[in-house]
């Protein structure tokens, strides 16, 4: 068997650390005494190492200072970029709840709208409906609401909004109904001058409407007592139409070639480019006619 030789270890010296404190303590307090009792340190090699050392200790210095304008500049832009995430939030809360205002503001308006207009005609039954469709175009020629049967509608029904007269339902269903407005092509009202009650027809037109006019015909007026700005509304003598409803304003008015009627351009009073909300008459005109013919006797 090889003998087993045993590995002696390494002896270390190690000086307790209280020890060295002690003794940089001493070295510390010796050079204080020996500066300040003797010239050493205005001897010619400090003043030749502070000379050498002068430009290092200013790089230092500069270089110090640039580091600290860069972390000040650091800091500063993290601010100002938490500040401008903060801005956008904001501005982000306005905008919505300026649109919030804004749509507010649109419905107050028509609410107001049609509370004017239900005063204006107080003498018919009336119930308001939100529109929910409308065919393709930029107007409101046809369009959906949202009631129907279950709310007392039917077919004839007249539909006002804004100042004046938009159509009448044309369909209807259980919830739902179509509304017919007199500015669609195959559109034809019974109308008046409400100056001088004289009879004319109202027919809608897309093409003319994109000037914000439609047409009348067949006005009887050998006087000359219509002229521009007159009022139309619906006639007695409309078979679908309640009378009285305004439809618009004269804008134009011109001698046929027959020379015995006249013809022109009318301006709804109705905006059928911005409806929303509609007042559905719920008095039909046979029931008018009824209840005017029981006043009658």
């Amino acid at each position: 068997m090889s003998p087993v030789v045993e590995k002696k270890e390494r002896v270390r010296f190690r000086i307790p650390s209280q020890y060295v404190l002690f003794l940089l303590s001493l070295l510390s307090v010796a050079l204080m005494l020996v500066t300040s009792a003797t010239d050493v340190m205005n001897t010619s090699f400090f003043t030749s190492l502070e000379s050498t050392l002068a430009p290092l200790q200013k790089g230092l210095t500069n270089a110090g200072n640039f580091l600290k304008e860069r972390g000040d500049a650091l800091k500063n832009i993290r601010t100002l970029e938490q500040e401008n995430e903060e801005l956008r939030r904001q501005i982000d809360a306005l905008q919505t709840e300026n649109i919030y205002l804004q749509q507010e503001e649109y419905e107050l308006s028509s609410l107001r709208q049609l509370y004017e207009l239900d005063a204006q005609y107080q003498d018919y039954e009336k119930t308001g409906a939100r529109i929910i469709a409308k065919d393709a175009g930029n107007w409101y020629h046809s369009f959906l609401i949202d009631k129907g049967t279950d709310d007392g509608l039917a077919i004839d029904m007249n539909v006002i909004a804004g100042s004046g007269l938009v159509g009448r339902i044309s369909a209807v269903g259980e919830g739902w109904a179509r509304v017919q407005t007199i500015i669609a092509d195959n559109s034809s009202v019974s109308g008046m001058v409400l100056s001088s009650s004289d009879n004319l027809i109202v027919t809608g037109s897309l093409e003319m409407y994109q000037n914000g006019k439609i047409s009348f015909s067949k006005l009887v007026d050998p006087a000359d007592r219509v002229a521009v700005g007159d009022k139309i509304v619906t006639s007695n003598i409309s078979d679908k139409y309640l009378p009285g409803i305004l439809i618009g304003y004269i804008s134009k008015v011109d001698l046929d070639a027959n020379n015995l009627t006249k013809s022109g351009e009318l301006t709804p009073a109705t905006d059928f480019e911005h409806l929303s909300e509609v007042l559905v008459i719920t008095t039909q005109k046979s029931e008018y006619e009824q209840s005017e013919k029981g006043v009658t006797k």
